[in-house]
């Protein structure tokens, strides 16, 4: 079976692949529907620009106290995702203490999945964070930090399922998100004909319920929180593909992709990352 492939993140923070859009209330696994926040100024003072230079020696240092703008898709728990009017969840958290470790403050911006790196690549947003897989196609188009998680695909199937593998996907129609791995893994293993894209996870799963798709392939701790709200759903015990999650920034940020990889290292010795990610996904 063919692994990898497709898109993640530009500019300081957060980490993990795939899911986003308008959902009926018993498929979503967690609240939705605030307005992204709103981006930084972009008419910060000269003076004060001046004044942190001359206090750094002249070197190029992060932008104390500026926002970082982060780039997510919320729809993805438990990565990112919303309790009330608040984005939540693994990256959420992390990015926060990335942005507090460079010493700047934290913006996140919420998106379609498929828009996240056109937004760094453009300057809308300075990285990427949602669970987001590194690709060599998607390395094409930005840069990734270190990897902060990994992330695995699984199928979901009804329980009277005749599928009990990825070897059974054979001329079945899967659902997947729009633009994620689990997308670009399966158009390329079983063909396009065979996958039906939609906006979000809670899309597909809710195709899967009313028979418009065989299955869908989808990270497994989404998968969870589906499966655990829409009654007669499992998760296959075979898994499709593992892959690993990182911040994506533009190709021409090196600085930030310097920094944020500091800043991640120190998180991860300290044990922050961790316990971020343990504050979310209980061993089983």
């Amino acid at each position: 079976m063919k692994k990898a492939i497709a898109f993640m993140m530009a500019a300081a923070v957060c980490f993990s692949m795939a899911a986003c859009g308008n959902n009926s209330a018993e498929s979503k696994p967690a609240a939705g529907g605030a307005d992204a926040q709103v981006s930084a100024s972009e008419t910060e003072s000269t003076d004060t620009s001046a004044n942190a230079e001359e206090a750094a020696g002249g070197e190029e240092q992060p932008a104390d106290g500026k926002a970082l703008i982060m780039a997510t898709n919320a729809a993805f728990p438990p990565y990112e995702y919303y309790e009330g009017d608040e984005i939540v969840g693994i990256d959420a958290e992390i990015a926060e203490a990335i942005a507090k470790e460079l010493g700047m403050t934290l913006e996140i911006d919420d998106m379609e999945f498929s828009s996240i790196i056109t937004a760094i690549q453009t300057g809308k947003a300075d990285f990427g964070a949602a669970g987001m897989t590194v690709t060599p196609e998607r390395e094409e188009n930005v840069n990734f930090t270190d990897v902060y998680a990994t992330g695995v695909q699984v199928i979901v199937v009804p329980e009277d399922s005749e599928i009990a593998s990825p070897d059974n996907l054979e001329g079945k129609m899967i659902g997947v998100q729009e633009s994620t791995t689990g997308h670009i893994f399966c158009s390329e293993d079983y063909g396009e004909d065979h996958v039906q894209a939609y906006p979000t996870g809670a899309n597909a799963i809710e195709a899967l319920k009313t028979g418009k798709v065989d299955c869908v392939v989808i990270d497994n701790e989404p998968a969870k929180s589906f499966v655990e709200a829409n009654e007669g759903l499992k998760i296959l015990d075979t898994e499709y593909v593992t892959e690993d999650y990182a911040i994506a920034i533009a190709k021409d940020n090196e600085q930030l992709l310097k920094d944020i990889n500091e800043a991640m290292a120190k998180l991860k010795e300290d044990g922050t990352i961790q316990s971020i990610i343990d504050k979310y996904i209980t061993a089983e």
